[in-house]
């Protein structure tokens, strides 16, 4: 496992969280479902069975640094990166990326949000396992891990396969080819891509070789690689954070799905079913959430009255009753209260902007 790698992206806001997730403390660094650990602390120990501690990085906000450190006390401050600024998830990996290469040019690369659900670890494990077994053989292949539909959801972003594709059998046969990247459907789209039976959520959970994405890179993204490749001498020295704090600003905003995966032609899947949610909105909370006779997630010290189909919660030392509420949502933390209907949750982004 010497040259395995983890790459956890944690410097999001989880502004469609508030008023837990806050920018001094966002959704990653808070055990919102009440398992008794942090989302990015439950992100590093599934990957931990696969990758030495030592192998991995956070990529996260300058802001963040000491959080991480906090959750994660088995790293070292030299495996948090700082990024100056928000520029999305490609120039993240890059950075990432060239860390690692200084220290390893043969590694193998796992990339994961910080902050996503899995309940079914075991069957995770041995998913993300039969990735690093593909990319033994298959150092170009760029693969993302796709997660079987349970419903036609409008939230996340879908994996095209070929009818009929054949698993690559270097891989357990379980590995397929990408046909294409579809972004979030609408609604009768989302049922067609449901019904057509080739289709997969796609988790923003990836695996390959320094190799494959540095060639990625190159061929898709070169203006990045020239902005990295100024300070190509400087990563893993006293000099990396300065540089990185210099040119982060000229790297162009962009996903790595946009900037790479949808250009790619080495691209593949591993179609799985471990229990996965990005856990990204409240109502997919709800959906993942204990839930009392009256169908409402209820967290703290709460009293609900005649409530139905109702998310309540409320941070510790706080007291709160509720009455008569029907698909609502009611948070509070820190001072601050959110009270809306849980079908408007798409919303709260933009209310929290206008504040």
């Amino acid at each position: 496992m010497e040259n395995r790698f983890c790459i956890i992206m944690a410097g999001g806001i989880g502004s469609r969280f508030w008023p837990l997730s806050k920018q001094d403390r966002p959704k990653q660094f808070l055990d919102i479902l009440g398992t008794g650990r942090s989302f990015i602390r439950s992100t590093f120990d599934r990957f931990s069975r696969l990758v030495p501690a030592e192998n991995f990085l956070v990529v996260t906000n300058a802001a963040y640094r000491d959080l991480v450190l906090e959750e994660l006390p088995m790293l070292t401050a030299d495996q948090v990166l700082c990024e100056p600024m928000r520029r999305n998830t490609a120039p993240c990996i890059a950075y990432a990326s060239y860390r690692i290469r200084s220290r390893c040019p043969e590694a193998l690369i796992a990339v994961t949000p910080a902050d996503h659900l899995v309940t079914d670890e075991a069957s995770f494990e041995r998913t993300i396992a039969t990735g690093f077994d593909f990319l033994k053989s298959q150092t170009k292949a760029l693969l993302t891990i796709g997660i079987r539909p349970s419903r036609p959801e409008t939230g996340y972003g879908y994996i095209e396969v070929a009818h009929g594709s054949q698993p690559a059998v270097c891989a357990g046969n379980q590995v397929v080819r990408v046909e294409a990247f579809k972004e979030k459907p609408d609604l009768p789209t989302a049922r067609s891509f449901v019904e057509a039976g080739n289709f997969y959520w796609n988790s923003g959970i990836f695996l390959w070789s320094l190799e494959g994405i540095m060639a990625a890179y190159n061929a898709y993204l070169p203006d990045m690689v020239a902005l990295f490749d100024e300070g190509a001498n400087l990563f893993g020295t006293e000099r990396e954070q300065a540089f990185i704090d210099g040119m982060f600003a000229r790297c162009e905003n962009i996903s790595i799905d946009y900037g790479v995966m949808e250009r790619a032609s080495e691209r593949y899947t591993i179609p799985a079913d471990f229990g996965w949610s990005d856990i990204g909105t409240w109502g997919s909370l709800f959906e993942h959430s204990q839930r009392d006779a009256g169908n409402n997630a209820l967290r703290g010290r709460v009293e609900a009255v005649e409530c139905h189909n109702s998310v309540v919660n409320i941070e510790d030392g706080v007291t709160a009753v509720v009455q008569g509420l029907e698909g609502c949502l009611v948070a509070y933390r820190d001072g601050s209260l959110l009270v809306c209907k849980l079908d408007r949750e798409q919303e709260i982004k933009n209310w929290v902007e206008r504040l």
